[in-house]
């Protein structure tokens, strides 16, 4: 019999309220960066960046949508589905008490990740996005199955996709069960791209372990917000793996950026102009593509 890694919940749930980054729990904060002090309202109005430095503060999914997505263009999916716990995990509480627990600080939601369908600029997009306040944004069954049912929608709507990553990577309470994630997104994302739609990847501060290791580096562009913490395993772990002192910057988005491994570094206010040029130029593409080999 086929083990149930997630169940559908039909009970009806509250929209979760627009936060602000949690260094903007005060009426001032202040930079990681630069250490200025700031009114954070002065620092919302610059969609969570520092005036001063250009720092990007940690925002949350809904505010990320907010910034990306056309106004009243949003419809939610697969918000029903929950975690069931297959392995009884405990450490210091049950994992259906943290469950609980983020589900309720999230207005009812019970994953780290939300699915929507919306418009970028009037381009029609699928997208899923992580949001780390929910238990660090890591992937488990529930995440893993947002994003292939949102890479189904895409193929069968012929749309494009786009998925903002925001994680520590898997999550360890459904140990290989999460892992197993990796493959299946993996797997999805090949379809994805044997119909020809285009997958872009946003990489937000952190970006790290098993979604690194899979679909957040799989997209045909792959785009990182300065600043960005990215890679696998933690710089500590690394240098002392190594026994050498790391490069300054290892793991940046900027670092990323001059060895090639992401192609482009895009600053949030300029985020969503970048990913609309992007979807024309990707979906007139593969038009052209798809269209000459009817010809032949």
């Amino acid at each position: 019999m086929a083990l149930n890694l997630f169940k559908n919940n039909k009970k009806k749930t509250q929209e979760a309220p627009a936060t602000k980054p949690q260094e903007m729990q005060s009426q001032w904060i202040k930079c990681n960066l630069c250490n200025s002090l700031m009114y954070y309202k002065e620092v919302l109005l610059q969609n969570s960046v520092c005036p001063k430095c250009n720092y990007h503060f940690r925002i949350n999914a809904n505010d990320r949508i907010k910034l990306i997505f056309d106004e009243d263009s949003i419809q939610e999916y697969d918000r029903e589905l929950s975690p069931t716990d297959p392995l009884n995990f405990v450490d210091k509480k049950s994992y259906k008490q943290r469950i609980e627990e983020y589900s309720k600080k999230s207005g009812g939601r019970e994953s780290s990740a939300i699915s929507i369908e919306g418009k970028v600029n009037g381009r029609e997009v699928q997208a899923v996005i992580f949001d780390f306040e929910f238990m660090g944004g890591s992937l488990a069954s529930v995440e893993g199955e947002k994003i292939v049912r949102a890479i189904n929608r895409a193929i069968e709507k012929r749309q494009a996709l786009i998925i903002c990553s925001a994680s520590g990577g898997a999550r360890m309470q459904e140990s290989t069960f999460s892992l197993m994630q990796m493959a299946k997104t993996s797997a999805a994302l090949d379809k994805l791209s044997s119909a020809k739609l285009p997958y872009i990847s946003i990489l937000s501060d952190p970006t790290m372990g098993g979604v690194s290791a899979s679909f957040a580096f799989l997209g045909d562009i792959i785009i990182a917000e300065p600043g960005a913490t990215i890679g696998f395993a933690g710089a500590r772990v690394i240098k002392q793996t190594i026994g050498e002192d790391l490069p300054k910057g290892f793991q940046t988005a900027e670092f990323l950026l001059e060895h090639g491994l992401i192609d482009m570094v895009v600053h949030r206010k300029e985020l969503k102009k970048t990913i609309s040029d992007l979807l024309g130029m990707l979906i007139n593409e593969n038009k052209n593509l798809l269209n000459s080999k009817k010809t032949k």
